[in-house]
């Protein structure tokens, strides 16, 4: 598949001040105190994120917003980790909203659930119009961006909520829902995907539905990797080799992932990269070096009940992030990639196979009862 990632610049270097004329002696007044190169990289963090903003792969802010009695996200909301204020400190353009269900939740209530996270969701936005747009497609997400607002994507949602029917994907993506998470079904498991669950994946092409494999087994991960004409996402995932958590990503599945395009989305949490934000840093490092500079992104995982590293308590602290980076040597480019450029490229590339999809091939009328039967 062609890469129909724009080409990203560099943003243009703050010119120099003039050398000044030759003037009269003026004698050095005394001893000057070092710079700070913390504080050099943070103005540059800064000014870097003004035009590649961060395009946030995972946040619980609606459930956890559900919870309170009152909340106004625009002026801010000290009860939870997200706010609009928040938001445009940290320089985030994008955000990725969890419909993922509770815990023991009860037998037959997916579908239900998920429809009432999805409502919630969109009742948040519509509350704030000043701050937070709905995006579907990649060009609402630059609108949104390019009217100051926050571009909200409905999703991860469970793969638990299609209830074992390809006609309830293709309802909830009519709402507004533009990714699944792969796992937790009998057609997406750890013996990997099913026949149905293969055709899942070609009605979530064709709708332009992602793909989240974070949580997936590692045989589905590789099966959808294969089948997959679309680029998927890692929503929620680090470096297994620096942290053994299941759902961090070994260097084999890093590869084939870089290998496909796909994106993996380091989460800021305590429990899966680190309790400093130095460890985060190392994760990306790594991500990095393994898959390439096209696959990897930010998860802030806020209000998701995750303990966070020190430094990164709220989606505001992003530039501190950023800054680390720079003081270890990435450029900007890459860093243009990290924040905003591969989700946008992963967005767009969904939308043209969708569109040309949907000319060749019809909505999928199968059963699970016929396919894996």
């Amino acid at each position: 598949m062609a890469d129909l990632q724009d080409e990203l610049h560099d943003p243009p270097e703050v010119c120099e001040l003039p050398v000044p004329l030759a003037g009269p002696y003026v004698p050095d007044p005394g001893p000057h105190p070092e710079p700070d190169p913390g504080a050099d990289a943070l103005e540059r963090a800064h000014v870097l994120l003004a035009g590649h903003p961060v395009a946030d792969g995972y946040s619980g802010l609606p459930r956890a917003l559900r919870q309170l009695p009152w909340y106004d996200l625009q002026l801010g909301e000290s009860a939870v980790d997200t706010d609009v204020p928040r938001l445009r400190r940290g320089h985030v353009g994008a955000l990725f909203c969890s419909l993922h269900l509770p815990d023991g939740l009860a037998a037959g209530r997916a579908v239900g659930a998920t429809l009432e996270e999805l409502d919630l969701a969109r009742t948040v936005i519509a509350a704030h119009p000043e701050g937070m747009s709905l995006a579907r497609t990649a060009g609402q997400v630059l609108d949104a961006r390019n009217c100051g607002r926050v571009a909200v994507v409905l999703g991860p949602a469970t793969a638990a909520a299609l209830d074992d029917s390809l006609a309830v994907l293709r309802v909830l993506h009519s709402l507004g829902l533009r990714v699944l998470t792969l796992a937790g079904t009998s057609w997406a498991s750890e013996a990997g995907l099913t026949r149905f669950g293969e055709e899942v994946v070609r009605e979530m092409n064709r709708l332009g539905v992602l793909a989240d494999l974070s949580g997936a087994s590692d045989a589905t991960i590789g099966r959808a990797l294969a089948l997959s004409r679309t680029p998927v996402l890692c929503t929620r995932s680090a470096a297994r080799a620096l942290s053994p958590h299941p759902d961090n990503l070994p260097d084999r599945l890093l590869t084939e992932l870089g290998a496909a395009k796909g994106v993996c989305m380091v989460p800021l949490t305590a429990e899966q990269t680190g309790p400093a934000l130095r460890d985060v840093a190392d994760h990306l490092d790594h991500v990095r070096a393994v898959a390439g500079p096209d696959c990897v992104g930010l998860s802030g995982t806020f209000d998701s009940g995750a303990a966070h590293p020190q430094g990164l308590a709220d989606a505001s602290a992003y530039p501190h992030l950023v800054a680390e980076l720079l003081r270890r040597g990435w450029t900007e480019t890459d860093l243009a990639l990290l924040t905003w450029g591969n989700v946008q490229r992963v967005l767009r590339t969904a939308d043209f196979v969708a569109r040309a999809a949907q000319e060749r091939r019809e909505a999928s009328t199968a059963r699970i009862t016929d396919l894996d039967a």
